[in-house]
């Protein structure tokens, strides 16, 4: 009988500490994701000012500016970030054009506020690099954590699930990247 209760208190501790670490790395993961959220959203705000001082010298490149305008406004409606992710790869495209439109216009290029926008629109997509990889590397140890003997049998019974890996997209596969 005191064998019975020492293995039942043995096996609740166990169950405790599995759930715990998978708690925490969850949290972990969480984090990360938000992460991605913060400079997600940074960038979204930064890119009416860009397209802004853009349209102010490139009259006739409206279509541009759309296009930029409308993905910015679905990215922010993305309900999830896996959702938000897949559609950075056209808003990085339109984001390089509107780029693109500046190297056209000298007087544009010298303009301070739009330099000013440049150094910090690169700041901004390295950090969103840093922290994609942060999640990327919270995401496997969390996923390690569920398919590792005996946490793939309590994962399960706990509601824990994979999480998904932040992948290039397509586009970003092409090597696309905002020049300055």
């Amino acid at each position: 009988m005191i064998y019975a209760v020492i293995v039942l208190v043995l096996l609740a501790i166990l169950l405790v500490g599995l759930y715990n670490k998978l708690a925490k790395q969850r949290v972990v993961v969480d984090e990360a994701s938000s992460d991605i959220e913060t400079f997600l959203k940074q960038r979204y705000d930064m890119i009416p000012n860009l397209v802004e001082i853009v349209k102010g010298y490139a009259k006739h490149e409206t279509e541009t500016f759309t296009k930029v305008t409308e993905l910015r406004a679905k990215a922010m409606s993305a309900g999830s970030l896996e959702q938000k992710m897949e559609i950075e790869g056209e808003l990085s495209k339109a984001v390089t054009k509107v780029m693109a439109v500046a190297e056209n216009y000298p007087e544009l290029k010298a303009n301070a506020n739009f330099l000013d926008l440049q150094t910090n629109l690169k700041e901004l997509e390295d950090n969103i690099q840093k922290s994609r990889r942060y999640y990327n590397g919270a995401a496997r140890d969390f996923n390690s954590m569920l398919v590792v003997f005996p946490n793939n049998l309590l994962a399960g019974i706990f509601g824990f699930k994979n999480v998904a890996f932040f992948e290039a997209t397509e586009e970003e596969k092409k090597n696309v990247e905002i020049k300055f």
